[in-house]
């Protein structure tokens, strides 16, 4: 359950909204909500042990609640205004703002090689590439959770079979177990974004060998989804030798979507032994 939350810091503590201006060019739109700021921190509650990088802090109101559950918080941010704000009304962050662009950040030099956890309220232009960089470091990042826009947070957790399910969603699904937590309104961001917003949690799951070449993995699942329309006979015959002859396998008549995590693995091993 979760409880209602007030603001009850200091006058020098509380968020003036207009303080800092969201920029388009950086996909920001600020949550001014604080209970759903609350719950999305929530979500780290089960990795207390663990260090979290917050990415794309702006003013801090996630940052807040991370710091007051107890969190070994260091923040990603690429806005030179959100960095000025943050230093001037979080000391707790002294030695921890981190001021660049995350997708550029060598994750494993931060935290030399050790687990730890991603959150955010995160950007929407740039989104899918966050959960692309999650996957890089797949070994090190336990945890992952944090709010994006709706219908791509829906893919994430997209199972197979429906239409939403994408590159993504397979590729997350095989290293992480995926939830969809809830849907937050437009209006509770300044600006309000032209679309709703949903707040997922990843959980590396145990899988430490997927059982295929993981490279030629990623390039099925891309391939196949790059031309979604087709059966998997026609949109992986360019991954094939010219010569070569599809097997009279049922797999290839399905089209990816339908596919589950295993399945694509079950097929890349097939391509793999047809490429010889």
């Amino acid at each position: 359950m979760f409880l209602l939350f007030s603001w009850n810091y200091s006058l020098s503590q509380k968020y003036d909204m207009k303080q800092v201006k969201p920029k388009k060019a950086l996909g920001q739109h600020f949550l001014t909500d604080l209970n759903v700021a609350a719950r999305i921190a929530a979500t780290l509650d089960d990795h207390k042990g663990l260090p979290v990088l917050e990415v794309g802090p702006g003013m801090g109101v996630l940052t807040r609640f991370l710091l007051d559950n107890g969190h070994d918080v260091k923040v990603a941010e690429i806005d030179t205004e959100s960095v000025a704000y943050l230093n001037a009304n979080f000391p707790d962050l002294e030695g921890r703002i981190i001021e660049g662009d995350f997708l550029q950040m060598r994750l494993d030099e931060m935290y030399g090689g050790k687990d730890f956890c991603v959150i955010g309220n995160y950007p929407y232009n740039i989104s899918s590439q966050i959960f692309f960089k999650v996957l890089d470091y797949k070994n090190e990042v336990t945890c992952c959770s944090g709010m994006l826009q709706k219908e791509v947070a829906e893919r994430l957790a997209a199972p197979p079979g429906t239409k939403t399910r994408g590159i993504l969603s397979v590729l997350l699904q095989a290293w992480y177990d995926v939830e969809y937590l809830f849907t937050v309104n437009e209006n509770v961001f300044n600006p309000p974004p032209k679309v709703k917003s949903g707040v997922v949690k990843l959980r590396r799951n145990n899988v430490t060998d997927l059982g295929c070449d993981e490279r030629l993995f990623k390039t099925v699942v891309k391939t196949s989804f790059g031309q979604r329309r087709k059966t998997l006979r026609n949109s992986l015959r360019g991954l094939l030798p010219p010569e070569s002859t599809i097997p009279d396998d049922a797999i290839f008549m399905r089209r990816p979507e339908q596919l589950s995590v295993e399945e694509f693995i079950y097929l890349t091993n097939l391509i793999a032994k047809m490429r010889g």
